[in-house]
């Protein structure tokens, strides 16, 4: 297959949902309900759902047949060491606590290590590990080199190690319970880290007695770019590359929704005893008994099945080709975009598209809500509406301000690409008519996803 220039789905479709086509009027009636809030917005009334690609991708027939295999029993259910044992096969770390999805598993981690004074560094912390971090006291700081956004670099994910080792000269390694490393790392645009980083900051670690965990999320993704991108690893089979990610590490956080090829699930993971006994407690009060934590059976068992799907060459070729299809296309187009492009997401810069809107206009929202009245497509912005609020109160503008087309796994096909291409040149070469927002209502903490915002004139 590698000859051919085209890079085909490596599935065929065996069961479809209907899209509905709205109008350009109905969307702008409905966005303007919404409070410019995409989040907002009935699911019906999107041609293109590119909000997100967690837990929106498609599961594949034997995950279907999994479901059906799926027992309910509330302790020690065969579904628990289905799901234990895939997750083992590529994390083999000593215990291993499920969750119903990913921030819940932050939550719990961060409620038994995080406090204030407490410091927790990572490459770039997303969302809602720093908000789950900060939520406690703690400070979370990203320690990413500062990079242009068309500046192509392999790993352009990777922590600055250097910036590390000052951080915990200047704080003192009491003040760090944990060091994160995220991969892919998200907020960068979906860039991967490399084997000789996370080596790197395991050496870091190691002299100065820190644990180190993943936010392993994109890890198939990670582990594609490392085989593709680094030097010794062009004929190590996938799986390999994610156990040697998983042995530099003491532990992981897990959002299933992504490279679990899920809609929902997750799992904390550690070798540290006391800590597994203290974050089973959390668990157990919170998301449910230390076999099921929050998940059915069912879901146990469809997880179990795409991590053995996830890590398959011919799917990672596909996935990792198809979001660079959209990307290169735009890129081409003059459309400024995160480079190179990354595993799960095109990430527009919206500063660089829309000069004329200032970061506390939120350039990245007004971008995101052309694009869903000219054409139906939802996206995220990942920028100063995201990252823009301190915990004190007080606001400034992001590092970048960015919109992202995060690409459900399994779910569109290159026509519906073609489409998004062709709504996102229409909407850039009318970019200097777009104005920017302003916050009329909004939460102290995850802002995002409930704000309420109103054109400014």
């Amino acid at each position: 297959m590698e000859r051919w220039k085209t890079i085909i789905e490596p599935f065929r479709i065996h069961s479809v949902e209907p899209i509905r086509l709205s109008t350009r009027e109905e969307r702008a009636a409905r966005l303007n309900e919404a409070g410019y809030n995409l989040f907002d917005l009935h699911a019906d009334d999107v041609i293109i759902d590119l909000l997100t690609d967690s837990g929106t991708g498609a599961m594949s027939r034997d995950q279907w047949a999994g479901i059906q295999r799926g027992d309910e029993s509330y302790a020690g259910s065969p579904s628990w060491f289905t799901f234990r044992d895939a997750v083992h096969q590529l994390f083999p770390f000593k215990h291993i606590i499920p969750t119903h999805q990913g921030r819940a598993a932050e939550k719990i981690l961060f409620s038994v290590l995080g406090a204030p004074g407490k410091v927790v560094p990572n490459n770039t912390h997303f969302d809602t590990t720093r908000a789950n971090a900060e939520a406690t006291g703690a400070e979370a700081i990203d320690l990413t080199p500062s990079h242009e956004p068309g500046t192509r670099l392999p790993f352009k994910g990777d922590m600055d190690v250097a910036a590390l080792e000052r951080l915990i000269d200047e704080r003192g390694r009491d003040a760090i319970p944990v060091v994160f490393v995220t991969v892919t790392n998200n907020s960068m645009g979906g860039q991967p880290v490399s084997m000789a980083n996370l080596r790197a900051v395991r050496a870091v670690c190691d002299r100065h007695d820190l644990p180190l965990f993943l936010d392993a999320c994109r890890f198939a993704e990670n582990a594609w770019f490392i085989r593709q991108r680094e030097k010794g690893y062009e004929s190590t089979p996938i799986p390999d590359i994610v156990r040697e990610m998983a042995s530099l590490a003491d532990g992981m956080t897990m959002s299933a929704k992504k490279d679990g090829l899920a809609n929902i699930g997750g799992w904390l993971a550690m070798n540290d005893d006391s800590l597994a006994e203290r974050c089973r407690t959390l668990l157990i009060l919170t998301e449910g008994f230390p076999t099921y934590g929050g998940l059915a059976g069912r879901d146990l068992e469809a997880i179990a099945q795409g991590l053995a799907e996830v890590v398959e060459e011919d799917y990672l070729r596909y996935r990792i080709t198809s979001t660079a299809y959209l990307g290169d296309a735009l890129a081409e187009s003059g459309v400024p975009v995160i480079e190179p492009i990354g595993g799960h997401a095109v990430y527009i810069d919206a500063r660089a598209l829309l000069p004329h809107i200032p970061p506390l206009q939120y350039p990245g929202q007004a971008l995101a809500c052309a694009l869903y009245v000219e054409g139906g497509i939802r996206s995220c912005e990942i920028g100063t509406v995201m990252f823009g609020l301190h915990p004190d109160g007080t606001e400034s503008p992001a590092a970048m301000d960015l919109v992202r087309l995060a690409i459900p796994r399994r779910t569109y096909t290159q026509s519906h690409v073609d489409y998004v291409i062709e709504v996102v040149r229409f909407v850039a070469k009318r970019s200097a008519e777009l104005r920017g927002l302003r916050i009329v209502a909004a939460p102290a903490q995850l802002r995002h996803f409930t704000a309420r915002f109103e054109p400014l004139s």
